[in-house]
């Protein structure tokens, strides 16, 4: 071999291994996760309830991770608009789901306008129960959930109007239900979210809404902005002892409703990837400053879980639940 050829064939044999080494690159990278900021999607306006939840949850989980987590709000559709952006984006981890019993579950089963269905999710670990309200604009002379529903009843001719956070929501069909419930039909009016269904309470735009409870009612509340009239939960978190429970009503005390919420993927998403952020979830869910945070708004926290059998477990429930709930209110599943 000529000195010539020696050198060409030493400088191929360096360009193949640096090739093999490069070519390796990607999939060590790969073996770490996350190795970029992640995408927790929101689907409601900023400044409601599950906004004020995403982003106290969002910034314990970057610091468990190391990364940077990015909240993205996606308003309309009643939650199908954001979960479609999770949908679309790939299996990979890196876009997660503050999601709920609505967006998951209700909007496929009952609105056709859903392409997507409950299977397509995951749940990565739950993070608690909101505490449902009924809130009622401050000219309605009413200052307990009876006495509404005797306003209620005197105005059948001209139904009353109630606020949620859109078409098919569970608040929704909590509406229907306790106005087929007291004889008294009530007319719902969808918006794009909490918060904008909250300024259109406050603006006298409609009679009353149902919504997750925020700490801002109470401050509403005491500027006479608004009404918070009962809780549809059985219990309450300390910081909401104040606000009556759906069990003193004399009408209607078994009325009870709470949503439950979580972390969704995407189905196909690598357990290896779901269990970094079921882990980053139960850190947060451990912290006691972040579960009194979630609290003074009024939810009851979950405690973390450890597997993807105990995610599964709880998603099994939730649809058990959610079905229950169409067939109590008499409604038909879309096709």
């Amino acid at each position: 071999m000529t000195t010539q050829t020696r050198r060409r064939f030493l400088q191929y044999a360096g360009l193949t291994a640096g090739s093999t080494v490069l070519a390796g690159l990607p999939a060590f990278a790969e073996q770490t996760f996350p190795s970029r900021p992640l995408s927790l999607v929101v689907p409601y306006p900023a400044g409601g309830a599950s906004d004020t939840s995403a982003r106290i949850f969002g910034e314990s989980i970057g610091k468990s991770v190391k990364q940077q987590v990015v909240v993205e709000n996606y308003g309309g559709g009643t939650g199908l608009i954001g979960a479609n952006k999770v949908l679309a984006a790939p299996a990979d981890g890196y876009t997660f789901f503050h999601g709920s019993i609505n967006e998951v579950f209700l909007s496929p089963l009952l609105n056709p306008a859903a392409r997507y269905k409950p299977q397509d999710f995951m749940l990565a670990a739950p993070i608690s129960d909101a505490s449902i309200v009924l809130l009622i604009r401050s000219g309605i002379p009413a200052d307990s959930l009876d006495k509404f529903l005797d306003v209620a009843r005197q105005n059948k001719s001209k139904p009353l109007t109630y606020a949620t956070v859109g078409i098919d929501s569970i608040y929704h069909l909590m509406g229907d239900a306790l106005g087929a419930r007291i004889g008294a039909p009530f007319l719902h009016v969808p918006y794009k979210g909490a918060a904008p269904a909250l300024q259109g309470l406050a603006g006298g735009e409609v009679d009353f809404a149902i919504l997750p409870y925020q700490s801002s009612f109470d401050s509403m509340q005491e500027q006479g902005r608004l009404k918070v009239l009962t809780s549809f939960s059985r219990s309450l978190p300390a910081p909401l002892k104040h606000i009556p429970l759906i069990s003193q009503s004399r009408q209607v005390p078994d009325f009870e409703y709470a949503i439950s919420g979580g972390y969704f993927v995407k189905q196909g998403t690598p357990a290896d990837r779901i269990a970094v952020l079921r882990k980053a979830i139960g850190e947060a869910l451990a912290k006691p400053e972040i579960r009194s945070k979630l609290e003074a708004e009024g939810r009851a926290v979950a405690q973390p879980i450890d597997n993807q059998a105990q995610a599964n477990q709880l998603f099994d429930q939730y649809m058990g639940r959610v079905s229950q709930l169409i067939r109590g209110v008499g409604r038909k599943t879309a096709a």
